[in-house]
């Protein structure tokens, strides 16, 4: 792999602030293997893009669509001439069917189905070995997956049996080179440096997102898809796997989801206390929004982890972002640069969040949140 790096990523996405080139480090993936010494030999049979869908309880996970779009993107800058692919796993039915209409709708151009019984629910071992199987057979040049609690798990698999690079951490952007190579930029540092990392050696080239991190293309009614059906049953024969999925239990989440809110009220540090930490809620619960926060207000019991927004948590986009007591450290920013509105509160006038926000309001937050609630409750514009 190669990694160019750059600083810092803090910025807004119209006319973002990259900074000069900082670091140059080349990781030379190759090694004497003969399966490597091939892989790079037959480069140019490694065509297209896939992605990899990710369903749970026939249900479509929002970051394939959302990686649907970057493909689009991607295959536009391609000279190969294939269809974007979208790749389904589970069991054969009408929700698989339904599933496979709703990814044609988001950009797929072609569908490949493994059915089988064994692949209604998500278990490691099996979906790597299916889907390498897969890979092999088809030869994509590129695959992208979801960076969620089973992509994270899944991409790395299938890179290590396929004898190529998983590009990890988990990317925030992708473009393709002069040479047609995918180009994966990552934070690292606390989102202080962005890298550029490559798998210029082998195929295919294995990247994976964070739900929100990419956006999601408009939904076309009517589009089609080819579906092509792939028979799993040689896979799941030769290796049926020493874990097995027993069932699907969900714990729903309280609220509004984080990624899903318009409206986006966070915290940090700077509310001093669970007390000043429930106008939060109570403002969040005004405008029909969801709470957020930083890693300190994790640590201080005021906020769950699945709250976090930042390099380390969520990825979030709303229409309107209200941040108090938030000093703007890089990590959070990275999480959260890309809203409509950006509104801040904090005691010091030189924090750093006040160099990405649209309104800046220096005071105590606490008291600010008061009185904001207090004029909405009795009728105020806000």
């Amino acid at each position: 792999m190669s990694l160019n790096c750059w600083g810092p990523c803090a910025g807004r996405a119209s006319g973002r602030r990259r900074g000069k080139k900082a670091v140059v480090n080349m990781i030379d993936g190759s090694s004497s293997s003969s399966h490597n010494k091939q892989n790079e030999q037959n480069k140019q049979e490694w065509r297209g893009i896939w992605v990899i869908a990710e369903q749970m309880g026939g249900v479509l996970s929002t970051v394939s669509f959302e990686l649907l779009g970057k493909a689009q993107e991607l295959q536009t800058k391609a000279s190969d001439g294939e269809p974007v692919t979208a790749v389904l796993l589970g069991e054969d039915g009408a929700a698989l069917e339904e599933m496979a209409a709703q990814l044609a709708g988001y950009g797929a151009q072609r569908v490949i189905v493994a059915a089988a019984p064994e692949l209604k629910l998500y278990q490691p071992e099996t979906y790597a070995l299916v889907l390498a199987d897969m890979i092999a057979a088809y030869r994509p040049s590129i695959v992208l997956i979801g960076a969620t609690g089973t992509g994270s798990h899944l991409a790395p698999a299938v890179g290590a049996k396929l004898k190529t690079g998983s590009k990890r951490p988990t990317a925030w952007d992708a473009r393709l080179n002069a040479e047609g190579e995918l180009v994966a930029v990552v934070p690292a540092f606390g989102g202080r440096v962005l890298g550029d990392i490559l798998c210029p050696r082998h195929r295919p080239q294995i990247a994976s997102f964070k739900p929100g991190v990419l956006v999601k293309p408009p939904y076309r009614q009517g589009a089609e898809a080819v579906t092509v059906r792939y028979d799993p049953g040689h896979s799941l024969q030769r290796d049926p796997g020493r874990v097995k999925a027993i069932g699907l239990f969900r714990e729903e989440p309280e609220g509004l989801p984080l990624e899903e809110a318009e409206v986006v009220i966070a915290g940090g540090w700077g509310m001093g206390s669970r007390e000043n930490w429930r106008l939060l809620e109570e403002l969040a619960g005004l405008l029909g929004g969801a709470v957020g926060c930083t890693r300190p207000a994790v640590d201080e019991g005021w906020a769950g982890e699945q709250q976090m927004i930042g390099t380390s948590g969520k990825t979030v986009r709303p229409k309107v972002y209200l941040g108090a007591g938030i000093s703007g450290a890089t990590h959070h920013i990275c999480g959260m640069k890309d809203a409509g509105l950006i509104i801040s509160i904090n005691k010091d006038e030189k924090a750093p969040i006040f160099q990405l926000s649209d309104i800046a309001v220096v005071g105590d937050a606490g008291d600010i949140l008061a009185g904001l609630i207090a004029a909405i409750k009795q009728g105020g514009v806000v």
